[in-house]
């Protein structure tokens, strides 16, 4: 449609006032010449698809088709439509920015997170702010709201064990604002998890172990806080039962996800009698800290002592020897969290992603800490 005879079938539906009334019966103001102002309810109109899509091509966000953008383009250039900013600004009533909120003491799982969600947040107009907090805090519920409302966030990414605080959901629906909680079963409706099955990981370790021939394990939890302490507990004592082997009280450990609980822990569980022959700590860093465990005792690894971790981080091909893990895929998980908030996916006729579960699944990777129990 050209402009002059989009402005033509545009001068009907004119008020008393010298104002028009768009498709959401808000008044327009009249150009210099007196014609109608395409909106982007025209654009979204002519192209046949969501004002929400034409908004998503105006803020150049990836998240859409290239030939529907390049017909929205076609149509924004030929009817001449402006986008007004201050109205854009009033329509959203929040910024473009999007919350990582995090209690984790592990630096680099919030790194890794914080890569994924900026991968898919490249190119889409929207910027990432990090909140770190502490759940321990009495102030904590206030500092969250405060950071929230101060932000005035497009929305927010919660990971363990901030995710895990109903507390937090509830502050977050009074304000209206968006999120996404990260945590390892669900905790929420589909559209608002992510799922990172930590009790499939747990299992993993477990047959591993067991397959190798261990039978007396030592095991080393995260805090009593995290979900994922529990789960990759669960899993692994599930699996060893379906094994004939258990886990006994003498040989279970609480660390706090830190490499120096990883040191005491393991120090701990080298002086039971009899001497474990592998220890599975819940997350690497805690794994290198058993290793450096070991080698103040004297001992080998894996030759006396098979070390397994979680997560494989950066940490667990660094250390020596390089370690067996479960891995967790964070920067993907991060890059997931961040396209099912923003809508990834949200085009006419297409399966919207923030109305579907989302899960991912741990996976073992064995490296030199793990060998043959010693005879």
């Amino acid at each position: 449609m050209s402009r002059d005879n989009f402005v033509a079938k545009s001068t009907e539906g004119r008020l008393s006032s010298g104002h028009m009334a768009d498709d959401d019966n808000q008044p327009r103001r009249r150009g210099l010449g007196g014609e109608k102002k395409p909106t982007i309810n025209d654009v979204a109109r002519l192209a046949g698809v969501s004002k929400k899509t034409v908004s998503r091509v105006i803020n150049q966000s990836p998240f859409v088709k290239a030939d529907t953008r390049e017909k929205i383009n076609a149509i924004i250039a030929e009817i001449g439509f402006s986008p007004d900013p201050q109205a854009r600004g009033l329509a959203f009533r929040r910024s473009f920015l999007i919350g990582l909120v995090y209690d984790n003491p592990n630096p680099q799982y919030v790194v890794n997170m914080q890569l994924g969600m900026l991968d898919a947040m490249r190119g889409s107009g929207y910027e990432l702010v990090v909140h770190p907090c502490n759940r321990g805090n009495p102030t904590f519920l206030t500092d969250f709201r405060r950071f929230i409302e101060r932000q005035k966030l497009w929305g927010v990414v919660l990971t363990p064990s901030v995710s895990e605080d109903d507390r937090v959901k509830i502050i977050l629906d009074e304000i209206g604002c968006g999120y996404i909680r990260i945590a390892s079963v669900p905790v929420d409706e589909p559209a608002h998890i992510i799922v990172s099955n930590d009790r499939v990981g747990g299992r993993a370790a477990a047959r591993h172990l067991a397959e190798l021939g261990h039978t007396t394990i030592g095991f080393i939890s995260g805090p009593g806080t995290f979900r994922s302490s529990h789960e990759r507990r669960g899993g692994f004592e599930e699996e060893l039962k379906d094994r004939k082997l258990k886990l006994t009280d003498d040989y279970i450990m609480q660390g706090a996800y830190t490499f120096e609980t990883g040191i005491s822990c393991g120090a701990e569980l080298l002086k039971r009698t009899p001497r474990p022959t592998a220890i599975f700590a819940a997350n690497d860093e805690m794994a290198a800290g058993v290793l450096h465990a070991i080698r103040r005792a004297n001992l080998r690894c894996p030759e006396d002592v098979s070390v397994i971790g979680f997560d494989d981080f950066q940490i667990a091909s660094s250390v020596w020897p390089p370690l067996t893990t479960v891995r967790t895929p964070t920067r993907e998980i991060g890059r997931m969290a961040a396209e099912k908030l923003i809508g990834h996916g949200g085009e006419e006729g297409e399966d919207h992603s923030r109305e579907a579960a989302s899960a991912t699944s741990p996976a073992l990777v064995v490296r030199d800490s793990t060998g043959p129990a010693p005879r």
